[in-house]
């Protein structure tokens, strides 16, 4: 059973995390719109939150180097895959698909997360659960707008695809590692290795690395280059992601993956204010589904409620 309090602090945490991370996209825009490839752009951004981390990583494995040695594989497969994986198959994505149609492969994500827990670990999503799912998935489509002229690419649904895995493995690896190996130092290792795949993808000529070192167009006013990269690193990486495990651990990598489809509610609220992009009625309505969504999934999670995979007592007892 999950402590109110506990609970409570990993909702903070994963909203927080989502918040965020929804900034990532006004604050790349900028970037890219002045010749930032959109890998250059990821690569720094978890590359330098990985270094701003590292001294606090150290400090926080003080005595448990053994926790960290035995928790290399994990950390491996989580720069590996939700980090550099899920940045590479997004930004792929877009190249073939709108963006809209690319987040929402992204986010489906969070059924491969319910399909995991289901075959790995035998907990049968229930009613409440698969109706939040249905809910959210719905109002995700509306929030993106992807019955618009969307054009479908196979391509680019299989580098969605390939985000979605990325997505799916953030949430499980940061639900499962090591308890005690600390939040700051999965996600300080994680970026590490994620910035090294990336730069080695870009080296080779997989991904396009290019940036400029001039004036940028940023909320409507021209300011350094300096100024969207430290929010990338600070906001969108640093905070992002040791926020993001930190919810992960407390509420299980279900429920932290419906409450970071708010993500992109922050995303839409931010470029509204940042950008002046409002968004319209459609929106809003989805919206309120993705949070009736996450609502269903967190009742469905309360003490009380006996998971699916487990036989009512008196069954067992054979009554």
């Amino acid at each position: 059973m999950r402590p109110a309090r506990s609970a409570g602090l990993g909702l903070g945490l994963a909203l927080l995390s989502a918040a965020t991370f929804g900034t990532s996209g006004t604050l790349a825009r900028s970037l890219i719109d002045a010749g930032w490839s959109a890998g250059a752009a990821v690569a720094v951004r978890v590359g330098v939150a990985s270094l701003i981390l590292a001294v606090p990583a150290a400090l926080s494995l003080r005595g448990r180097w053994d926790v960290a040695r035995r928790s290399l594989t994990d950390v491996g497969l989580f720069g590996l895959l939700a980090v550099g994986g899920a940045q590479l198959g997004f930004f792929n994505a877009v190249r073939y698909l709108p963006v809209g149609v690319a987040l929402l492969l992204e986010y489906s994500g969070i059924l491969l997360v319910m399909l995991w827990m289901w075959l790995r670990h035998g907990e049968r999503p229930r009613r409440l659960t698969i109706a939040g799912a249905v809910a959210a998935v719905i109002g995700l489509s509306l929030v993106l707008d992807v019955t618009g002229d969307a054009r479908i690419d196979p391509v680019g649904v299989l580098w969605g695809l390939m985000a979605a895995v990325g997505l799916a493995t953030y949430f499980v690896l940061s639900a499962r590692v090591h308890p005690e190996l600390p939040s700051v130092a999965l996600a300080c290792g994680g970026m590490a290795f994620g910035a090294v795949v990336l730069v080695l993808l870009g080296v080779i000529g997989v991904l396009p690395l290019a940036a400029t070192f001039g004036s940028v167009d940023f909320a409507g006013h021209r300011t350094s280059w300096l100024l969207p990269t430290a929010g990338l690193v600070l906001v969108a990486a640093v905070i992002a992601y040791v926020s993001g495990i930190g919810a992960a651990r407390i509420l299980g990598a279900a429920l932290s993956s419906f409450v970071g489809l708010t993500e992109v509610l922050f995303a839409v609220l931010i470029a509204w204010l940042v950008l002046d992009e409002l968004p319209g009625v459609m929106q809003l309505i989805g919206g309120a589904f993705v949070v009736a969504g996450i609502a269903l999934v967190r009742l469905d999670q309360l003490p009380g409620r006996q998971p699916a995979s487990e036989e009512p007592a008196e069954a067992a007892a054979g009554v």
